[in-house]
């Protein structure tokens, strides 16, 4: 039974995690920390996958605190780097028996243009290209997991613009906004094509809208822009709550069937027509593996 509208905020459930493992990205603010918390209230192991170690330690240190399970760890990841992600996977797959859960947290927005280390736009590289990258490397340790899950941290922001195939590392021109609004379409648009690419695995894929979170996400902003969030944060969510959707995909029991789809609020809903575009993800499939030198049928 599905949950829908502001309900989602308060949404619980009783469902353990005892004896599975989970890697989160971005797990030391936001919502990755939220969501880390209650998953580690919920039994399971947590792999906190952040760049910054010593923020990375003091949420550690307030998940033990709050939920008293000690199986939780920090492991080094920087996004925006393909050696460090090449090196935590490297870590997890030869300390870690299993994986049950992916949680593809970790995200920038709208921050002024930059390139990663390997020379990706920041936003495609860092929300889309690098939780590519890691999901190829940790693929056939999460299947050796199933049933096990990927959960992929999208938003409403994949409705505001296309894919520029053409200019797809936005050096002909940029557009902070359209920049996070395509790197968050192609979050939906892989999270379809991984899920039917792994039909009959036992491997579930979802991508999710968690709502306009109160979090460190908008300090790229104007203050102007800040000081709007600030009056309206009646009509926003706070990282706990924007949390729900992403646990909810995570551990509700029965989704299995619902693999490639997209949620929020804690139920099924509706993306953009260019998200459910077959074409297009096949064409941004290729360009992505192209652009990691990967090769991944």
């Amino acid at each position: 039974m599905y949950c829908r509208g502001v309900c989602c905020n308060h949404w619980s459930s009783e469902e353990r995690l005892d004896g599975k493992t989970v890697v989160i990205t971005g797990a030391n603010t936001g919502i990755g920390k939220e969501t880390a918390k209650d998953l580690a209230r919920r039994g399971a192991r947590i792999i906190m996958a952040c760049r910054d170690l010593e923020r990375a330690e003091e949420a550690r240190t307030d998940i033990l605190e709050d939920t008293g399970n000690e199986n939780v760890v920090i492991r080094k990841l920087d996004l925006s780097d393909t050696k460090s992600i090449r090196a935590f996977a490297e870590v997890v797959n030869k300390e870690e028996k299993q994986v049950n859960i992916l949680i593809n947290n970790a995200g920038i927005m709208m921050c002024p243009y930059s390139k990663t280390v390997d020379g990706f736009e920041m936003q495609l590289g860092v929300n889309h290209l690098g939780h590519v990258l890691l999901t190829y490397l940790l693929l056939d340790l999460i299947k050796r997991s199933a049933p096990a899950r990927i959960v992929v941290v999208a938003s409403v922001a994949h409705t505001w613009t296309g894919l520029q195939l053409d200019d797809i590392n936005s050096e002909k021109s940029y557009d902070a906004m359209k920049a996070y609004g395509q790197s968050k379409l192609a979050n939906v648009l892989f999270a379809c094509s991984l899920a039917k690419r792994l039909q009959g695995t036992g491997v579930s894929v979802f991508s999710l809208h968690p709502g306009v979170v109160q979090s460190d996400l908008w300090r790229h902003q104007h203050q102007c822009i800040q000081v709007a969030v600030k009056i309206f944060k009646i009509f926003t969510k706070t990282t706990v709550e924007g949390a729900q959707t992403t646990i909810y995909c995570a551990v509700e029991p029965g989704l299995e069937s619902l693999s490639g789809g997209y949620f929020s609020d804690c139920a099924p809903a509706r993306c953009s027509r260019t998200a459910s575009d077959d074409d297009l993800a096949q064409k941004l499939w290729e360009v992505s593996c192209n652009m990691l030198g990967i090769t991944w049928q």
